[in-house]
């Protein structure tokens, strides 16, 4: 799955010869649209984006006996938020028509 990864960059790159806006514009934008989802969900808003999802903060609880998976150590959690996305009919729809395809190495 890691050889599929899509970067900052690629997105960018997409972009350009979509639309032949020069690459550093796009950058901007980009990245200008990546710190407003950021600054939103910091002040508690809710970011929708029809028909590909939604942008949201949620509370984690705390834990008090939680355990590092690469280590075994048992440590507290504090409560802390989490992003999430949930995604919109039109990419759930877009995804669930694509083809399966079979996977042995799982």
């Amino acid at each position: 799955m890691a050889d599929n990864k899509l970067t900052k960059i690629d997105l960018v790159e997409s972009v350009y010869l979509n639309t032949k806006l020069e690459k550093q514009q796009i950058q901007v934008i980009v990245d200008n649209l990546l710190e407003q989802i950021k600054l939103a969900l910091e002040n508690g808003n809710t970011i929708e984006l029809r028909g590909f999802g939604t942008f949201e903060k949620r509370l984690r609880k705390g834990r008090s006996k939680a355990r590092n998976p690469k280590t075994g150590e048992i440590l507290s959690v504090e409560p802390h938020y989490v992003a999430v996305f949930r995604s919109g009919k039109e990419l759930k729809q877009a995804l669930w028509n694509l083809p399966v395809e079979s996977d042995n190495s799982k």
